[in-house]
């Protein structure tokens, strides 16, 4: 291998080292995703009031504390990983009855959690009146039917809980059109307005949802907008499903589908500007609206996500403490909603904005000290978090530790992404993971597997879908970075500079700044 010009003195001892960092590494992964049995990861979601819980609910329908899946579900709840060997060997079943008995269990875990009021949210506690109101009609009760009806409607109409205050007015229909109630004057014509508003408000939300769900779907498929055509095309689609409505009309949910909407077609046609417009409404919506934050705390949550990464984008400091200030407010308050995939998000958020802030301040001065809650994260979320959110953290989080020149850790997070064999890293991820350790590596002398991280990367840029110029300038650069005696070095660097400059005049290619600018990083190499 050809030797950059200033390499350490203990390379060999520093290349062991970082050989033993991968196998461990490797371990982990492979430990940490040995688990994943539906069942095992639902029990140790579970609180310890949870549990506590399922216990006095199997004791109170069985009668019976050693029934089988109670049984089991201790057994599940000792074990630190998932192994079917061990659970028959205590012969709590046999391997045929096995299945059913876990499909048992989960199903009476649900039910007891279903029952739990403090996991009750707002669409659970409707719905829950609704099947009440079923039973009263079934046994003939039908004032008594129609009373609960009437509070469970008026409760989803403030909720914006368009469907199901749908469903509740069609059962209305269905008891006053078999039972003379005499309850209200003009009864029929009260429940065809209040359906025919409804199904109004529900067609304009279905419409925007689907548009919305359908323009996501190209983000996740096809990528971001390459060219003219690709642009043309994604404007069509959104012309021809659009619907003419003008959002100052709409309810709270039907203007959430409509910004989130253009958000979308904004992103795919990486015009940035206007998807800042449309998030910052989105997330004021909310605060415009601050029930809402607690009846759909997942939305409010994504809406501040997407706007911290285009604030990251334009590197405004001031705009982010801004809105990170508001946001510490309403989780901070006491009334945010809590559950374990609430949480989870939250963390995301949270992690993700301290990072942010170091890369928006792009001084390195600070601490890291809150990178060590990462990898309590991972283990405490790591059932309900897919892996593509971790490997995004450890992509921010070795980009950091460049910045800070901690090169060696940035090493060791790049290569969480790059020896991960249980989970399929996105290209663009991949890529730009092997694009930021052959920094490290240049910067560090840790270059041992430098030719192999080019190698790779140049077979995958090869198969590449959302393949740009931008990616083969980029191995032409570190291609010619290794290759070069360092007196030819700074010619490679000034050659990338002029052209990825001219390249990054047309705004298709901006976007590959937004993983890490190594047009920034060549340029005070050279100056």
């Amino acid at each position: 291998m050809l030797l950059i010009s200033y390499y350490n003195a203990n390379r060999i001892t520093k290349a062991l080292y970082f050989t033993y960092i991968q196998l461990v590494m490797l371990k982990n992964i492979t430990m940490s995703n040995y688990s994943k049995d539906s069942l095992f990861v639902l029990i140790k979601s579970l609180s310890r009031s949870e549990k506590r819980q399922f216990t006095v609910y199997v004791n109170r329908i069985q009668n019976n504390s050693e029934s089988k899946f109670l049984s089991l579900f201790n057994l599940l709840d000792k074990m630190d990983t998932y192994c079917e060997k061990v659970i028959l060997q205590k012969n709590i079943t046999s391997k045929a009855q096995l299945s059913n008995l876990k499909a048992n269990l989960y199903r009476n875990i649900l039910v007891s959690l279903r029952m739990n009021p403090s996991k009750k949210n707002i669409r659970i506690q409707i719905r829950e009146q609704l099947d009440f109101a079923t039973i009263l009609y079934q046994k003939g009760l039908h004032k008594q039917g129609l009373k609960i009806l009437d509070k469970a409607k008026a409760l989803a109409i403030e909720k914006q809980e368009k469907a199901v205050a749908l469903e509740i007015i069609e059962l209305e229909k269905v008891i006053e059109s078999q039972y003379i109630t005499r309850s209200i004057s003009g009864r029929a014509d009260e429940l065809i307005q209040q359906s025919q508003e409804l199904s109004l408000q529900n067609f304009y939300s279905t419409k925007l949802s689907n548009l919305s769900l359908k323009l996501y779907s190209e983000l996740l498929t096809s990528g971001y907008a390459k060219n003219e055509q690709e642009k043309q095309k994604i404007v069509d689609l959104f012309q021809s499903q659009m619907i003419q409505v003008d959002p100052e009309q709409l309810n709270f949910r039907e203007r959430l589908w409509y910004y989130k909407t253009h958000v979308w077609r904004c992103f795919l046609l990486q015009d940035y500007y206007s998807a800042y417009k449309f998030v910052r409404l989105w997330v004021e919506l909310f605060y415009d609206h601050p029930d809402m934050i607690v009846n759909n705390p997942i939305w409010f949550l994504k809406g501040n996500s997407y706007l911290f990464k285009l604030i990251l984008l334009f590197k405004s400091p001031n705009r982010f403490d801004s809105w990170d200030k508001k946001l510490q407010g309403v989780l901070n308050s006491g009334d945010f909603p809590q559950s374990v995939n609430i949480d989870s998000i939250v963390f995301l958020l949270q992690f993700n904005n301290k990072l942010n802030r170091e890369i928006i301040a792009d001084s390195y001065k600070g601490n890291l000290l809150f990178l060590k809650h990462l990898q309590r994260g991972v283990k405490e979320y790591s059932n309900v978090i897919d892996e593509h959110h971790f490997l995004v953290l450890y992509f921010k989080v070795a980009a950091v530790h460049f910045g800070y020149q901690n090169y060696e850790e940035s090493l060791n997070f790049t290569n969480k992404i790059l020896n991960n064999t249980t989970y399929a890293v996105q290209e663009d991820l991949l890529f730009h993971s092997r694009i930021l350790s052959l920094m490290a590596q240049f910067e560090s002398g840790l270059d041992h597997n430098y030719e192999l991280y080019l190698t790779q990367n140049r077979l995958l840029v090869a198969k590449m879908k959302n393949r740009t110029p931008i990616h083969d300038v980029l191995m032409d650069l570190f291609a010619g970075l290794i290759t070069s005696y360092p007196d030819k070095q700074k010619q490679v660097l000034e050659n990338y500079v002029i052209t990825a400059k001219a390249l990054f005049n047309n705004r298709y290619y901006r976007r590959s700044i937004l993983y890490i600018d190594v047009l920034n990083w060549a340029s005070k190499k050279l100056y």
